[in-house]
């Protein structure tokens, strides 16, 4: 009998129950909020990708055709290989100058103490925090009195405002975890100044040094405010020239203004693809560990 009970039980099969996802309204809410706010995105852009391949698209769901007709128009009528080369242009100076500006100022911050040094922080973080347009129209006015805006340095010098800040504080915990002896101990080598840093220290901070340069370039592209208000005529990058095909005056294709608007967000997506395939956020943190010693 027993025999016969533990069979039976044997064969039952192990039933466990359901796991039931079980939520407060207010996640539910936030969520909803959520999934609303991306699938409108999507059908912005979505909107946009399909206008820019459309032939005719009046009072319908989709176009008429569709044509890559659009995108040369756009190419020849906004002189988008100026446009994109004035924004390359602008992009690999602001790159340039910030990490030779912002790498020595953030040794110096990085291994020395002195008075002010928190308020030098402060300062640093004002044109990262604050919205570019409340500093961008003094800094403007103050390029134009000297001759600079509307010119390509005008541009290249607005943007260097809160991109040498970015780069300093994003190289001085790269240095903070470099050893000071690892210096020292190539001094005592007979190592100059200047072999110190460029056989030293650079390797070190190649990481960190890749990192700034590619979240200032995708900051250059993308900014809007200080480019506009220090821009002329054959300075304008692409986030410019695309405002001014919106608000300029004149009859245009409002696919050819779509099409320019795709080649934009393309660019876009190709920098922030590239800043998510070579910048870690880990390599924001320690990247230089020091070795236990035997």
């Amino acid at each position: 009998m027993v025999t016969t009970t533990t069979a039976a039980t044997a064969a039952t099969p192990d039933v466990r129950p359901r796991r039931q996802i079980i939520a407060r309204p207010a996640a539910w809410l936030v969520w909803g909020a959520v999934i609303f706010f991306f699938l409108s995105l999507l059908g912005i852009v979505g909107s946009v990708l399909v206008s820019s391949f459309g032939q005719r698209w009046f009072n319908t769901w989709l176009p008429d055709g569709y044509t890559t007709k659009w995108y040369g128009q756009a190419w020849t009528e906004f002189a988008l290989f100026q446009v994109i080369k004035v924004t390359l242009e602008v992009s690999l100076l602001v790159v340039g100058l910030s990490l030779v500006i912002g790498v020595p100022a953030a040794y110096v911050l990085a291994r020395r103490d002195f008075p002010g040094k928190r308020a030098i922080y402060l300062v640093f973080l004002l044109p990262i925090l604050m919205p570019p347009i409340t500093y961008g129209i003094p800094l403007a006015t103050v390029l134009y009195k000297f001759g600079l805006a509307g010119h390509l340095s005008g541009v290249v010098l607005a943007n260097l405002v809160p991109s040498v800040p970015f780069v300093i504080l994003t190289m001085t915990p790269f240095i903070e975890q470099i050893d000071p002896r690892i210096e020292s101990a190539a001094r005592m080598c007979g190592a100059g100044t200047r072999s110190v840093f460029l056989h030293v220290l650079a390797p070190l901070l190649l990481p960190g040094m890749l990192a700034s340069a590619i979240l200032v370039l995708v900051r250059t592209v993308g900014m809007f405010e200080l480019t506009f208000l220090t821009a002329g005529p054959d300075s304008q990058t692409l986030v410019v020239a695309l405002y001014y095909s919106m608000s300029a005056a004149g009859i245009r294709a409002q696919q050819s203004v779509d099409a320019m608007a795709v080649m934009y967000t393309a660019m876009m997506l190709v920098l922030l693809v590239i800043a998510l395939r070579y910048v870690n956020p880990t390599q924001l943190v320690a990247r230089v560990k020091e070795e236990p010693e035997p």
